[in-house]
């Protein structure tokens, strides 16, 4: 049985997501959170949330999923005891540290590992496994085959609908470097989302939305995806209306129910309530490329006939109600229909397919073009005047005289009996099992429904009605209260920290893409030369070769000294782990890499706090990297989604602001670098026990 689990970004939305159907929810509470910019939840909030979520049976997990810095570690963990004594059936979490700490500190919580913590590989997954996570969200950029060999037990949560990152999510810098708002800090701008011109040289290639994608909609495949091995089906869309998450909910409820209805229609509704066009994704490696906009588009409903000063003429290929939006594609322009009139000019509130009808000019149209609708009054009212979800129960009554008036119920996991007044000898009119049974199926706005009742009732029988009606209220009540407070006993330990020193030395390393650039740092004096794997096949013999891993998801390659998986031997870990904090060092060291790189958002002062507070708490010095001289990558994208030449460093991206990003593609992987060379101010660093590397463009 697969889960559908649903975005909530407040609490209308958890309403709308119950009601429809979610088998779990997920939503963010006010700090170190995805999305910052959601309302997210109060603590107050939160505590109503996991009790109505529970008492409908459905999970709640809470994103805790941003990278935690040394001073907020404290803050983090005092959040993550709060979540865990009002149980929540999980957290989901991107720093590697805190997963390692809680998953010590808090052996009962449940932990599953955020698509932010790119756990794009096997190893990286068995990884996860051994310390006790119990799912990873894989990332987008996973095909559905890739996802099938993958057979390190543990469960699986992919993504089936909402929007895409065009990069591999935490590994996506370039809000961080360009605005200083970090996207593995919940403050992602949408860079993706703005226009850029592609030139090869001095040559303009194209422009447009270039790096903006569609929206993934992988309900055409949805049977493929109940064959698969995954666990959790989740939706994107925390910053969405109540009246997307209830219609979504609902839509793809139905298709893992096997429910029948108009498929085509819904699609439909999909389009004009979100639609940036649709993709199946890398899932099902279709193109994810929107470089027309990206923007809402809505559903094609007809087409301009013919234009006036006062009106528009359209030709409809769908209906059109009041109070629809409309938008006109070639213009961009677009208003809200709040008068609609047949071709004689006659006021309507609704028009057919295949209906003429005339709009108000009120956006001074001059041209014929294609209209969408991107809202309606109708749809948004079809899916929030919808009932709430009820819960099956069973009854069984037993009824005999001298005995107890006994009520057992049960909702097929929980079962409660609870008895009431001695059952008496009828003096006149005996109470029927009818009776009986109607008084115990009044269960008015409770959330339940009663499936199925039994009873044990002898004839010529006595009970008064308000007593039958007390213990029906009584023992709803119980069983409310039960099903509200299921959670995990709440335990907390102390974490014991052992010595994993490295040895230390002020070394340096240098990481190349290019051949060329490889020849030339061949003839300086450094300690290492990171180089892709493409340059890695051909120099590994050489001892300071280092080859930089992939994303990419491939079956394990033995004998590497490489980056981001369990370590071997002399493996480094590479600045994207994204090390943000002691801990996350600290268990790197402990998993056996012979150094750490520090993330490139961090500053020189939290760098040096890092490397002081470190020695503070282990009581030995750390051995770290420190990337000093960069035009770091700001995104790591999956495929030739510029359509580049490989290993041809002449193009470039640039912005609306006159910026200027090299673009590289190169062994399957597009790569954005900054637009500025980053140098730091090495001269503090350089007093601590460290490795500099000098990261060069291609």
């Amino acid at each position: 049985m697969h889960e559908l689990l649903i975005p909530v970004g407040d609490e209308q939305s958890l309403e709308y997501a119950i009601a429809n159907g979610a088998d779990a929810i997920y939503l963010g509470v006010k700090n170190f959170n995805a999305r910052m910019s959601a309302k997210n939840f109060t603590e107050e909030e939160l505590e109503e949330a996991v009790s109505l979520c529970h008492l409908y049976g459905v999970k709640l997990y809470v994103t805790m999923n941003t990278l935690v810095k040394d001073t907020e570690v404290e803050s983090f963990l005092n959040t993550i005891s709060k979540l865990h004594k009002l149980g929540v059936d999980a957290v989901i979490m991107q720093d590697f540290g805190m997963i390692c700490l809680v998953r010590e500190m808090f052996p009962n919580l449940e932990i599953h590992a955020s698509t932010q913590a790119n756990a794009c590989k096997e190893e990286t997954i068995e990884l996860f496994h051994k310390l006790g996570v119990k799912r990873v969200v894989l990332p987008r950029e996973m095909s559905l085959e890739e996802i099938e060999n993958i057979k390190v037990p543990i469960e699986k949560e992919v993504f089936i609908h909402g929007a895409l990152c065009i990069s591999y999510s935490g590994c996506c810098l370039i809000s961080s470097m360009i605005g200083s708002r970090s996207g593995n800090r919940g403050e992602c701008t949408g860079c993706c989302r703005l226009p850029y011109t592609l030139y090869q040289r001095n040559q303009k290639i194209k422009d447009g939305y270039l790096l903006s994608t569609k929206e993934l909609n992988t309900s055409p495949k949805i049977e493929k995806l109940k064959k698969s091995s995954i666990t959790s089906f989740k939706v994107e869309g925390r910053m969405k209306s109540p009246l997307y998450v209830g219609l979504i909910t609902r839509f793809y409820k139905r298709l893992m129910n096997n429910e029948e209805f108009s498929y085509k229609e819904e699609y439909k509704k999909l389009k004009i309530l979100f639609n940036r066009e649709f993709t199946l994704g890398h899932l099902f490696h279709d193109d994810i490329r929107n470089s027309k906009s990206p923007n809402h588009l809505g559903l094609k409903i007809g087409k301009v006939i013919e234009v006036t000063s006062k009106k528009i003429k359209i030709k409809l290929s769908y209906p059109l109600y009041q109070e629809d939006g409309l938008r006109f594609q070639k213009s961009k322009k677009g208003f809200i229909a709040n008068f609609i009139y047949d071709e004689k000019g006659n006021l309507i509130s609704e028009a057919k397919t295949s209906q003429i009808v005339l709009l108000d000019n009120k956006i001074s149209l001059k041209e014929k073009d294609d209209v969408y609708k991107t809202t309606s009054k109708k749809l948004k009212e079809s899916i929030l005047n919808l009932e709430n979800k009820k819960i099956a129960i069973s009854m069984h009554v037993i009824a005999k005289k001298q005995k107890p008036f006994t009520l057992i119920i049960t909702d097929g996991e929980n079962e409660i009996s609870l008895s009431s007044v001695i059952v008496e000898k009828a003096n006149k009119t005996p109470l029927t099992e009818e009776r009986i049974k109607e008084k115990l199926k009044k269960l008015g706005n409770t959330p339940f429904i009663l499936e199925n009742i039994t009873c044990e009732i002898e004839n010529d029988i006595f009970i008064q009605v308000k007593d039958i009606n007390e213990l029906r209220r009584n023992i709803i009540e119980k069983l409310i209260i039960i099903r509200k407070n299921r959670k995990v006993e709440y335990q907390r330990q102390e974490v014991t920290f052992e010595k994993y020193e490295r040895k230390l030395e002020k070394e340096i390393s240098i990481e190349v893409k290019t051949e060329e650039k490889l020849k030339e740092v061949r003839k300086e004096k450094v300690n290492r030369i990171y180089v892709p794997k493409s340059l890695y096949e051909k120099y590994k013999e050489e001892k300071h070769i280092y080859q930089i891993e992939s994303f990419k998801a491939k079956t394990k390659e033995k004998n590497l000294k490489k980056f981001y998986q369990i370590p071997k031997k002399d493996d480094i870990c590479d600045y994207t782990f994204n090390v943000f904090n002691i801990y996350t060092v600290y268990y790197l060291l402990k998993l056996g890499y012979k150094r750490v790189t520090l993330s490139v958002e961090l500053s020189n002062e939290e760098i040096f706090y890092l490397f002081t507070h470190f020695k503070e708490v282990f009581h030995f010095t750390p051995s770290l990297e420190v990337i000093a001289y960069d035009k770091v990558v700001v995104m790591n994208i999956s495929g030739n989604i510029l359509d580049l030449k490989e290993n041809n460093d002449d193009y470039f991206l640039k912005d609306s602001k006159e910026r200027y990003f090299k673009v590289y593609y190169q062994d399957g992987m597009t790569y954005i670098y900054n637009y500025e060379m980053r140098k730091r101010n090495t001269e503090k660093l350089l007093t601590l026990p460290i490795s500099l590397r000098y990261q060069l463009e291609p």
